[in-house]
């Protein structure tokens, strides 16, 4: 399945946010959107699903393996999220309900897309739970958010979007709130279920250096606008526009690996 995006514009409260964005994510592509902040890269990938701000509009085409998801109704989009397109926010503590345990909220989904029932439903959440790398699945899935320390919950978080194994994952920021070892941990925990699952991403940073660890291609993002994009390789040894030079002098020193994305 592929990923279409076309000269997408977004505009909230009559001014345009983003300009003529326009990138394609094909089968098992992992590409990066970065950009500092307010650039525009965490509304395109909102924009996605459809889940943009109730003041905000979306124009030109995002179209998912030749079905255009703009004015695509709420209900149509309802069945997509979390089926055949996930997304991973990135602060699981606000992502996440309080007040239901993360077994209940990682079977939610499977429940809805897949129709199968509250105890198989349980069961798969302890084996998602485990897919993610969670310490002791059959007892935390009964815990709350709040009793899960913030790497925990972000694995809960992969594992719901993860649940009903769609082909397109968007992954906005979802290490930013971490510290260096988690996000390293978390890095390679998402690496390794998109190989394994085969899917596509779409990951949102504004480390270049985290994205070398986890994407191949980049759309580089300035006030809404495309300024660059092309391989993660040519970024990192002969970026061409300056705000890729200033992302590149920037990149977070102790995630860097030689090499980039496997």
């Amino acid at each position: 399945m592929t990923l279409e995006v076309r000269d997408l514009a977004i505009e909230i409260g009559g001014r345009r946010v983003v300009d003529g964005v326009s990138f394609d994510v094909a089968d098992a592509a992992r590409v990066g959107l970065i950009g500092e902040s307010g650039s525009g890269k965490s509304l395109t990938a909102l924009a996605l699903l459809g889940l943009l701000p109730e003041d905000a509009t979306a124009h030109g085409s995002i179209r998912w393996n030749g079905q255009e998801l703009i004015g695509l109704p709420d209900r149509e989009l309802a069945e997509l999220r979390g089926d055949e397109i996930g997304i991973v926010f990135q602060e699981p503590r606000t992502a996440l309900n309080p007040i239901r345990t993360v077994g209940n909220q990682i079977g939610e989904s499977l429940r809805i897309h897949e129709g199968i029932g509250r105890r198989a439903a349980r069961d798969r959440a302890v084996a998602e739970a485990a897919r993610v790398h969670l310490p002791a699945p059959e007892q935390i899935v009964r815990r709350y958010p709040h009793q899960l320390s913030g790497g925990q919950r972000q694995r809960v978080a992969i594992a719901m979007a993860l649940a009903c194994r769609p082909r397109l994952l968007i992954a906005d920021e979802p290490t930013t709130a971490l510290d260096v070892t988690i996000q390293a941990d978390i890095l390679d925990l998402l690496r390794a279920l998109v190989a394994d699952d085969g899917m596509s991403l779409v990951f949102i940073t504004h480390d270049l250096a985290v994205l070398s660890q986890v994407a191949t291609h980049a759309v580089v993002l300035e006030e809404g606008r495309v300024v660059e994009q092309g391989p993660i390789s040519t970024l990192l040894t002969a970026p061409s526009s300056p705000v890729t030079q200033g992302l590149l002098r920037d990149a977070t020193a102790t995630l860097w690996r030689p090499g980039g994305a496997r």
